[in-house]
């Protein structure tokens, strides 16, 4: 691993928990448990790499569509595991913040998620960005109005506006990603971080999520060093 160039900022588009439970014929959500037991084990083997943020996307606005009790399993779930990310993480000196909608949560998961961002947000070792109830479109909307909201105020001149100072209206102010993969044979980026990722290398992998272990990370790595990253230059 040493010999490979590591990228700063990984976006992970974690698919395929449900359809990997099917095969097996089991519930959807021992699918998604699968899926967070994983994360547990890689995004610390990412940033032991030496990767220095990693974003997952692990629950769109879309996901709302799927069926109520699902819905609430997952929200459930969720309470859980940040609680248990809280103690994982701060212990492993890395920092979890959160990118999305709180509109539509319920107020327990967003207690969780203020619980564990609190508690692990002055460590530096890495960052986990979990983006739950998120969708690129919609952050790029909230973006503007944030924008419109301080320019009506007097807070910004709408002529100072740049690349740079926009990033900062997004739901977190983080570098470009570098990297996006998307696990389960999908190849599409689903609205995931259009923003910050307009000049991502793009790895698509056939695995589900759950089977998404260090040993393909580390393919798509090798991947990633065969690529020209030329950003628009010759």
């Amino acid at each position: 691993m040493n010999e490979l160039k590591i990228p700063n900022h990984i976006g992970v588009i974690a698919d395929g928990n449900r359809r990997w439970a099917r095969e097996k014929g089991l519930k959807s959500i021992d699918g998604h448990k699968a899926g967070v037991e994983n994360i547990e084990k890689l995004f610390s083997y990412m940033i032991d790499c030496g990767v220095k943020v990693v974003s997952a996307y692990v629950f769109s606005t879309e996901n709302f569509k799927r069926s109520s009790e699902e819905v609430k399993l997952l929200m459930d779930m969720a309470v859980n595991k940040f609680k248990t990310f809280s103690k994982k993480y701060n212990a492993e000196n890395i920092k979890i913040i959160f990118s999305g909608k709180k509109t539509g949560l319920r107020s327990d998961v967003l207690e969780a998620m203020e619980v564990v961002a609190e508690k692990t947000k002055n460590n530096t070792r890495g960052t986990i960005n979990f983006c739950f109830n998120y969708d690129g479109n919609e952050e790029i909307v909230d973006a503007t109005k944030k924008i419109c909201d301080d320019v009506n105020k007097g807070l910004l001149d709408i002529n100072d506006l740049n690349r740079e100072n926009f990033t900062k209206y997004l739901y977190q102010n983080l570098p470009p990603v570098d990297l996006v993969i998307r696990t389960s044979g999908e190849m599409r980026t689903s609205s995931f971080m259009l923003w910050e990722s307009a000049y991502s290398e793009l790895y698509f992998c056939p695995k589900y999520f759950p089977d998404f272990k260090e040993q393909e990370f580390e393919q798509a790595l090798i991947e990633y060093n065969k690529r020209d990253r030329r950003f628009g230059g010759n």
